[in-house]
């Protein structure tokens, strides 16, 4: 059920989509509270193992937290603006970024319903990204032709 899944590592990367260089990024794994234990299949599927990685995690809103400062530094640093979807930003203003997620369920429902679990308030920043694979499923099917014979 997404309303009992946690996190238990967060990462991302600035990248810059003109020369494809890693230019920052934040990692951190996260405990889990509810279920302290991983599951043989969790470690499984992610590689994430619970002896030096989920048990020297931090709790979720310190990591939210770290990740919020995190943000700040870079768009200080970079001067860059996250777009939000409906944002009329102009990119003179800084240099226009955007989460991309593979999927909508890390941002849209498991950190949701996580964050809402555990009385957290989820980052604004993080309420807008793009999905990669619907674009992925858009651009790749529709170029498909298919001929019956």
């Amino acid at each position: 059920s997404p309303s009992a899944q946690s996190h238990i590592e967060f990462p991302a990367v600035l990248l810059n989509t003109s020369d494809g260089e890693i230019e920052s990024e934040f990692h951190m794994y996260v405990q889990p509270q509810e279920h302290p234990l991983l599951s043989e299949f969790c470690t499984e599927l992610t590689g994430i193992t619970q002896v030096h990685q989920v048990d020297d995690g931090v709790p979720l809103h310190i990591c939210l937290s770290q990740f919020s400062k995190w943000i700040q530094k870079i768009q200080k640093e970079k001067n860059i603006i996250f777009t939000s979807g409906h944002s009329s930003c102009a990119a003179s203003e800084g240099k226009l970024c955007a989460f991309v997620t593979w999927s909508d369920w890390d941002l849209g429902v498991c950190l949701h319903y996580e964050c809402k679990r555990k009385q957290l308030r989820k980052p604004d920043i993080l309420n807008s990204w793009i999905d990669l694979r619907a674009t992925y499923k858009v651009k790749v099917l529709s170029s498909w032709s298919i001929t019956i014979i």
